[in-house]
């Protein structure tokens, strides 16, 4: 689990020893110390030589040169930017932004005073006309990937995806820097210079801009308040790497926000969360963080609704689906900050009925039947342990031959209307998985429910059909139909796949949803 730590000290201290790297080489550069030179050479002739002979290594290494070259390099950090500002994540889209142009600036700025010409070699592959000193391929991929290396590091939750993410991304660093010597366009040193740029411009950008989410509930807060207030966190052990540092996180800020000490409950495989959260509530709590999937979520919410008591999501699951509706940060500390500090935000949940579902279920965000349901079942929690939200997607590509099925729906007690549908959601968000806007209406505290229903009629009429979601269209037809009540019924004539909050149920031939208006409160930003 990602948490901001302090890190000014090591941070400073690699950012000083990248500085007397660079320093070191540029003087060494600067005044031709023939130890360097030696170096420079001895280094660079094997390799520029088997490169000379071998025209498959020439043509690849090319191709590398090319691929993370300058304007490679500016469109990526373009669109990551764009991507970081779409996502509201301000701080991380100026530091990677920042951290690119310093390095940039300053290569260029060196290469202009040293003017160190390139490498002479008695057979050039590679000839470039440029100055030397330091590399620019070099301090682009080492300032890029550092970036990444830290983006990588503070959003990506999963331990093994992490360290398979940094090693891809240190990967390509060596990668590039032997490229450089391979063609024998760059010496070792130069080579080392521009990785030490990159570095220095990596890690002061850290020091000046930290790109994790800034603290911004608290700060809203006039004065503190008094620390008798009572915090319950029901918390899905599994769903985070290092649960004592995630405990320690919370209390920390929740001293720091004036709330006592928190009061833990861990749910288990067979319950859920639903006795933690009456016992959150018996003991009297004031507030109840829950952290966990979207089912932990669910299975809380639905206890704590009509109690008074307002809910803090802290999303640690692969869909997150509630927590990207109301806007609640991803990020596991600053939803920790919303929760202890935002406000309360008075919305709707479901409940459900059917054939095979117990008394008193609910949904948050969604129920359904056919492929996504489908698509829940397939995705299981391996894959998603291994590649996030991206399961979704594989099982998705599974289901894409899914027979479509008839089903009746009557909405507000109306008559049952005939319908053939490959999927059936009926939504109290807009937004699904992957931020599809597949309910563009539906808002969780408008009192009513939506319905959509796909039924593409050939596996061509999946594009039109996404261009029309994506594109928010409001036409209907019996391809893309919609329609909103208060209550609503689904009925098919077989067993169906169905799901709730992205969670399987198991198959089944019905689903009964009723909008509760208002019935939870949930703490969202300021």
């Amino acid at each position: 689990m990602p948490t901001r730590t302090p890190v000014k000290v090591p941070v400073l201290i690699g950012a000083a020893l990248s500085l007397v790297v660079l320093v070191t080489l540029a003087t060494m550069v600067r005044i031709s110390w023939p130890p360097l030179l030696e170096l420079d050479r001895a280094v660079g002739d094997g390799p520029q030589g088997w490169t000379a002979g071998n025209g498959t290594a020439y043509d690849f290494l090319h191709a590398v040169e090319v691929a993370f070259g300058t304007l490679p390099l500016t469109v990526a950090t373009v669109v990551v930017t764009g991507l970081l500002l779409w996502r509201r994540q301000v701080r991380a889209a100026v530091y990677a932004a920042g951290v690119m142009a310093a390095a940039s600036l300053t290569t260029y700025l060196l290469k202009r005073w040293f003017q160190r010409d390139r490498p002479v070699w008695e057979d050039p592959i590679h000839e470039l006309s440029t100055y030397s000193f330091p590399s620019g391929h070099a301090s682009g991929i080492a300032s890029a990937m550092g970036v990444a290396i830290v983006l990588t590091l503070l959003f990506v939750r999963r331990r093994s995806l992490r360290r398979g993410l940094v090693a891809l991304w240190l990967f390509l660093v060596a990668l590039v820097g032997l490229d450089r010597i391979y063609l024998g366009v760059h010496n070792l040193s130069d080579v080392l210079a521009g990785f030490a740029v990159g570095t220095f411009w990596v890690l002061v950008g850290l020091l000046v801009v930290h790109p994790a989410p800034r603290r911004k509930a608290a700060e809203t807060l006039a004065e503190p308040l008094p620390r008798s207030r009572r915090l319950a966190v029901v918390l899905n052990p599994i769903k985070v790497e290092d649960v004592a540092a995630f405990k320690a996180m919370v209390t920390h800020h929740a001293r720091v926000s004036g709330w006592g000490a928190p009061l833990w409950h861990e749910t288990t495989v067979e319950d859920p969360g639903r006795s933690m959260a009456e016992a959150a509530a018996i003991a009297g709590a004031d507030l109840v963080l829950v952290c966990g999937g979207d089912g932990t979520v669910r299975t809380v919410c639905a206890e704590l609704a009509g109690t008074g008591i307002p809910v803090g999501v802290v999303p640690a699951g692969t869909g997150n689906l509630l927590a990207r509706n109301l806007d609640i940060p991803l990020y596991l500390e600053a939803a920790v900050d919303v929760a202890l500090n935002g406000q309360d935000r008075a919305i709707d949940l479901v409940a459900v009925s059917g054939d095979g579902i117990g008394p008193d279920e609910h949904f948050m965000v969604m129920g359904g039947m056919g492929f996504d349901a489908a698509i829940m079942e397939g995705a299981d929690d391996a894959t998603k342990a291994r590649i996030g939200w991206l399961a979704y997607f594989v099982s998705g590509l599974r289901q894409l031959r899914s027979p479509s099925f008839r089903v009746e729906i009557s909405v507000d007690d109306g008559p049952f209307t005939k319908h053939r549908a490959l999927t059936v959601v009926v939504g109290n968000v807009g937004y699904l998985t992957a931020g599809i806007p597949l309910l563009p209406d539906a808002t969780i505290d408008d009192g009513v429910l939506d319905v959509v229903l796909v039924s593409p009629r050939r596996f061509v009429s999946w594009f039109p059909l996404l261009y029309r979601v994506f594109s928010k269209h409001k036409r209907v037809d019996d391809q893309l139909n919609r329609m909103t009540g208060r209550r609503v019924v689904l009925r098919t004539g077989h067993d169906t796949a169905r799901q709730l909050d992205g969670d399987p149920i198991g198959p089944g031939r019905e689903i009964a949803a009723e909008c509760v208006h208002g019935k939870l409160l949930v703490r969202v930003p300021r």
